[in-house]
């Protein structure tokens, strides 16, 4: 440890002096994480709700297949955006990075609402999901910290439901909205809830005790850790002792021989989890509407989906952290895979949608606890950079995943194709997540996390 005399704390980190917070108070952290979340997940649902404005748009005359293309520069705009913000958030702090991305996505949403032509459109979607793909890592990382020990799963599940709840917000926003608007508004209303989070983050979110702990602010990191009912984490170095690890010593570490055999199995579970969640949103409605199901009806089975993680992650979490993360994110993959397959089968409408239900909560909640695990299989100095990669690389699979329903969907092969195409992908997730080795992570004391999260 440092030498120094430990820094004052940094101003603005609530908690860090003054009277002791309440251990309840640290739903605040969870709930400002949700928020932004759901301001995640409003934006990246926002696009889908506004292609059919976009397409009648005169002024560009765009096609299905461009409208297409720009669909995906945010998606590859959150992927180096995870990459890079999710490396940097271990060595800048988390409280800045959380607050940096919403202002960052909430400000591109905004321009965005001002593009003059589609490819100024594509451009302010790449760096519109910088801030997102940054967003994610971080709130997770933060959420995990400020969570119970060993209800870390079901506490960042209830968290990162904001994202599908961001989802259907855009979904019922859109159905008023654009009937009397142009699709400019849409992003408007995305961009306004940040002159509420941003204040309330800068006065309300402290940083991580386990990040100022690794920067050698030790005496700083107790007492916020004591204030708020933190439990610190064993600290672990990435490089030699008395030296502070930088960006590409904890990105060497992910890939070094103690981590580097769960970090590629985990980059697979996020990318099979990934594809699954975009494309199941990108095509289910059109795989039911070939079905022969009205549009209207096509379209409720894509808010069933999403409502479904709403339920499903949470309860997963509740069961993982029971049980241990392996099992259970295992057997949701099998259970998607399965509701995949009967859906193949053309049951009744009734069972149609329970089946739909249980698959958006065992892929959509899935993807949610195979986070969870992640977070919990680093220790504290790597948690945000390893979230970061990971999403990163699964990012690839979100990109594939609509790209992959529509090959499948155009090459002819018969409605019970495209459910098969969608039940393999859960499988690979499956067999990823069951053979993850067991946890390095330690809590203190160099107590090791219980191998039921391993």
């Amino acid at each position: 440890m440092s030498s120094r005399p430990p820094r004052p704390p940094a101003p603005g980190t609530p908690g860090a002096d003054g009277p002791p917070v309440s251990r309840h108070k640290r739903l605040i952290v969870v709930a400002i994480c949700a928020f932004a979340i759901i301001l995640d997940g409003y934006d990246l649902t926002v696009y889908g709700a506004v292609v059919p404005s976009l397409l009648e748009y005169e002024p560009w005359d765009l096609s299905e297949t461009q409208a297409g293309t720009l669909g995906s520069y945010a998606l590859v705009g959150m992927l180096l955006g995870a990459l890079l913000i999710g490396t940097i958030t271990d060595l800048v702090g988390r409280r800045r990075i959380i607050i940096g991305c919403v202002v960052w996505f909430s400000v591109g949403m905004a321009l965005t609402a001002f593009a003059p032509s589609p490819e100024v459109f594509g451009l302010l979607r790449f760096l519109t999901g910088l801030g997102l793909g940054g967003v994610i890592p971080t709130a997770i990382a933060l959420t995990m910290e400020y969570a119970e020990p060993h209800r870390r799963n079901m506490t960042n599940a209830f968290m990162f439901s904001g994202y599908a709840i961001g989802g259907i917000c855009a979904a019922l926003v859109a159905i008023p909205i654009l009937a009397r608007f142009e699709w400019q508004t849409m992003f408007w209303i995305g961009s306004l809830p940040a002159l509420i989070l941003v204040p309330l983050a800068y006065y309300a979110l402290p940083e991580s005790p386990n990040y100022l702990r690794a920067r050698g602010r030790e005496e700083e990191a107790r007492s916020l850790a004591a204030r708020y009912g933190v439990t610190l984490e064993a600290l672990e170095t990435t490089g030699p002792a008395g030296k502070r690890p930088g960006a590409m010593s904890n990105v060497g570490a992910l890939v070094g021989r103690r981590l580097l055999a769960g970090t590629l199995l985990f980059w697979v579970a996020n990318g099979m989890g990934l594809l699954l969640v975009y494309g199941l949103n990108t095509w289910l409605a059109g795989i039911m509407f070939s079905a022969g199901f009205p549009l209207g009806s096509s379209l409720s089975f894509l808010l069933v989906l999403n409502a479904g993680a709403i339920l499903g992650a949470p309860t997963g979490g509740a069961l993982a952290d029971r049980f241990g993360s392996r099992p259970v994110v295992t057997a949701m993959f099998l259970i998607a895979m399965t509701c995949i397959l009967l859906m193949s089968l053309e049951p009744p409408t009734a069972l149609l949608y329970v089946l739909v239900a249980l698959a958006g909560a065992c892929t959509i909640g899935t993807t949610i606890l195979v986070n969870s695990y992640t977070g919990n299989f680093y220790p504290a100095s790597l948690r945000a950079t390893g979230l970061g990669w990971a999403l990163a690389v699964g990012r690839i699979g979100a990109i594939i995943g609509p790209i992959y329903g529509g090959l499948v969907m155009a090459s002819g092969l018969g409605l019970a194709v495209n459910f098969y195409a969608f039940a393999l992908p859960a499988l690979l997730g499956a067999i990823a997540v069951l053979v993850v080795p067991a946890s390095r992570a330690t809590l203190p004391h160099g107590e090791r996390v219980p191998d039921r999260t391993g």
